[in-house]
């Protein structure tokens, strides 16, 4: 299974970001190959629908779920309709929420925030 999460750096060591939209970078994830791949979020510096572009990003690379801390609802949106899982990670480890998606351990993520709009928060 293809999974995606928001990542603070191009490495398997790295924090999961605690931004979906404003995320450095995504990592896809094959649990079943464990191959990886990090892709850079274009979206990251957009003034404003950074979420509903990194949303866009994660459909268009077909995974089956999102492992993310928390999301907008803009971009929940656009996840939601393509059919595509969302989970709220444990911690900030890569590797232990991996696991925890693999043990069936982690929980579908269903508080849903306002979001940012044209904050350029975090």
């Amino acid at each position: 299974m293809k999974i995606a999460m928001p990542v603070d750096d191009k490495s398997l060591e790295t924090s999961i970001s605690q931004s979906f939209g404003r995320a450095p970078y995504f990592l896809i994830y094959d649990t079943e190959s464990k191959e990886s791949l990090f892709l850079d979020n274009s979206a990251a510096a957009s003034q404003g629908g950074a979420g509903v572009k990194a949303a866009q990003t994660i459909v268009d690379n077909k995974v089956a779920a999102l492992l993310t801390p928390r999301c907008g609802e803009n971009a929940a949106e656009v996840i939601n309709k393509a059919n595509i899982q969302m989970f709220k990670v444990i911690n900030d480890s890569i590797k232990d929420n991996i696991e925890a998606l693999k043990d069936g351990k982690l929980a579908l993520l269903e508080e849903i925030h306002a979001g940012f709009h044209n904050h350029g928060g975090k």
